[in-house]
């Protein structure tokens, strides 16, 4: 189990990337190429120096003529702006770079590339212009054999950049070009790829929380950061500008990687968190305001730079305190936050020991590793814990299914139990009811001893027990209908009515009523349990019977539309008062005209039927002009 760990270690990471970055510093650096090399303000070189693998890189050899010196030798790269290390100096104004080239061989079509020249410039060779611009430049010229002038000047306003701090590039342009297709090619996935995680997080941000949306935050300033390149590459007009964005971008991410480590470790709400939270955010602040502050007081970009430099330290220091207490309160994502922090740490450590001593020929700084293996390694973790989520939902899933299963066969032991027991019930009262009735009934043929008080009593009993009979009559027709369990079939609307009007025409001839059922004129189906359906019919037909007087009627009729099936029952009978309308589906519920015959279950048992199949039921009714129900069940399509 150690084994598939050891990756995330602090010393293999640092390790690792000592190594890495090392190769780089000796395979993708300017400051590392061949000879040829300038020197006192010449660069000599021939035909096989422009055949080579890389191109020849400007760096020594400058003289620089500003506010302050005239030709005071310089190479590319050892100052970042006109201060040359005085905090109390102007960083911004004029400057010349001069360079002779002299060049031993037959003509060649050569370019000069200029890299994120912060400022204005104006390139000229042998006294003529070739371009004029701000951002990336080239010249491309016809190189002749012998000496040939080179002049830069440079004229800066704003940034914490002034002259030329990125060493030019001569060669053949299709050689050039090669190399900056390379390059384009490494900043275009390095600014996509951490865009497409951000859009990734958009799904997680419901349910990932504060997590996930911190890394896409953290992913969108590295893209932001990274964007620069492009900036230059294509003189944007916010280049003057961009390093206010790339620092504001450079800081976020920080902030982003700290506040990934704390909620890491699960302890975003402590005190200590606040308090460095604060002291972050004041921090960046400040340093936005000293960028703000460059254009016009000297000291802020030296003070900047000193002040970035903490910043970063600072940084580090909570990521990595942040990282501990995660590892000792056990937390899963504490290896990515280790690993993260010695990411972290080794891309500080470069800049120490790399500055100014390296720059990449095709792809990124050491710091621009060190920010996308950053997104990386969280991208990682968020998919790691979106794998973790969706892993724990599928078991708590199967856990409720196996849950859900063993509770409805609890249930549906239990239902059957219950049904076996009222049966039983039933049965076994019945007897004893009888019996009592029969009892009653021989004393008072004998009239032995049978006053007017034993007279009374016997009448209380008697209405007892015929209320005993009827609850046992409406258990058995309870129990006859949970014992049916045939399965729902296609029932046809058409075929349903004719069986209706044939099992219940004879009985209402009987009794002088009049049966009209009126089918739809398009048949429509419906699922359900035929027996069920005849009972559900049945009651109410009866109960119509009882309250429909000689020469009344009985009409069911049926219409269909939206899907829905409608069937309504109504009578022209007696109708049911108005109080008693709320109370007529409830069980053992017996209105003021069926006290002596009803058991309380009929409309009982059909709201159930019909809401088991889905419907509704309505009732409307009106004393002595009859009932009216309006049965609404889902059409079978």
């Amino acid at each position: 189990m150690g084994q598939k760990r050891v990756w995330w270690q602090p010393p293999v990471i640092v390790t690792a990337m000592a190594v890495f970055f090392i190769l780089l510093f000796y395979t993708d650096n300017k400051y590392q190429t061949l000879p040829p090399y300038g020197k006192s303000g010449v660069i000599v070189f021939s035909e096989q120096d422009l055949e080579r693998n890389t191109p020849i890189f400007l760096i020594d050899g400058w003289l620089l003529t500003d506010g302050r010196v005239v030709d005071r030798p310089t190479y590319i790269g050892e100052f970042s702006n006109l201060q040359r290390g005085n905090p109390f100096v102007p960083p911004h104004g004029k400057a010349h770079y001069r360079l002779t080239l002299r060049y031993k061989g037959a003509s060649r079509i050569v370019s000069v590339d200029f890299p994120q020249l912060f400022s204005e410039y104006a390139v000229s060779l042998d006294g003529v212009c070739l371009a004029r611009g701000s951002g990336n430049g080239r010249i491309t010229f016809p190189l002749t054999d012998g000496d040939h002038d080179l002049l830069v000047e440079t004229v800066s306003e704003l940034g914490y950049y002034s002259g030329m701090y990125f060493p030019p590039a001569l060669g053949v342009t299709a050689k050039l070009q090669r190399v900056d297709s390379i390059r384009s090619f490494a900043y275009a996935l390095a600014f996509l790829v951490p865009l497409a995680l951000a859009a990734y997080t958009l799904f997680l941000w419901r349910t990932g929380g504060s997590l996930s949306r911190w890394f896409g935050l953290l992913c969108c300033c590295y893209a932001l950061y990274m964007f620069r390149y492009f900036v230059f590459l294509f003189s944007m007009s916010v280049a003057r500008y961009w390093f206010l964005i790339q620092s504001l971008a450079l800081y976020g991410l920080c902030f982003c990687v700290v506040q990934l480590t704390v909620l890491a470790s699960g302890i975003a709400g402590s005190r200590v968190w606040q308090g460095l939270r604060a002291a972050l955010l004041v921090l960046s602040a400040s340093l936005a305001l000293l960028c703000l502050l460059i254009p016009m007081v000297p000291w802020a970009v030296f003070v900047h730079g000193r002040l970035t430099d903490s910043y970063y330290v600072f940084t580090f220091c909570c990521a990595a305190f942040f990282t501990v207490r995660g590892i000792t309160a056990q937390s899963w994502e504490s290896r990515y936050t280790l690993a993260g922090c010695s990411v972290f740490g080794a891309g500080l450590l470069a800049n120490l020991f790399f500055s100014n001593r390296f720059e990449p020929i095709c792809f990124f700084w050491q710091f621009e590793w060190c920010g996308l293996l950053l997104v990386l390694l969280f991208g990682a973790m968020m998919v790691s814990r979106s794998r973790r989520i969706l892993q724990e939902n599928d078991a708590l899933t199967n856990h409720l299914e196996e849950q859900v299963k063993k509770r409805t066969e609890e249930v549906t032991q239990l239902l059957d139990e219950r049904k076996a027991f009222f049966s039983d019930m039933a049965h076994d009262l019945k007897a004893p009811v009888f019996a009592t009735q029969s009892f009653i009934r021989a004393i008072r043929r004998s009239g032995v001893g049978v006053d007017a008080e034993l007279q009374g009593y016997l009448d209380q009993a008697e209405a007892k027990q015929w209320e005993m009979a009827r609850r046992l009559q409406g258990l058995s027709t309870i129990n006859a209908l949970d014992r049916i369990e045939e399965k729902r079939v296609r029932v046809s609307l058409r075929e349903m009515l004719s069986e209706i009007y044939a099992a219940h025409h004879g009985e209402t001839e009987v009794q002088s009523v009049y049966l009209i059922v009126q089918p739809p004129q398009q048949d429509a189906f419906l699922m359900a349990q035929p027996e069920k359906l005849h009972i559900l019919f049945e009651n109410l037909i009866y109960n119509a019977i009882r309250a429909t007087p000689r020469g009344g009627s009985i009409t069911v009729s049926a219409r269909t539309g939206g899907g829905r099936i409608c069937v309504v029952v109504e009578d022209t009978g007696c109708g049911i008062p108005k109080e008693e309308l709320p109370f007529i589906f409830r069980r053992f519920y017996v209105g003021v005209n069926n006290r002596e015959t009803g058991t309380g279950l009929g409309l009982y048992i059909v709201r159930s039927i019909v809401t088991e199949l889905g419907g509704t039921i309505n009732v409307s009714s009106a004393v002595g002009k009859g009932t009216r129900f309006i049965i609404d069940f889902p059409q079978d399509m």
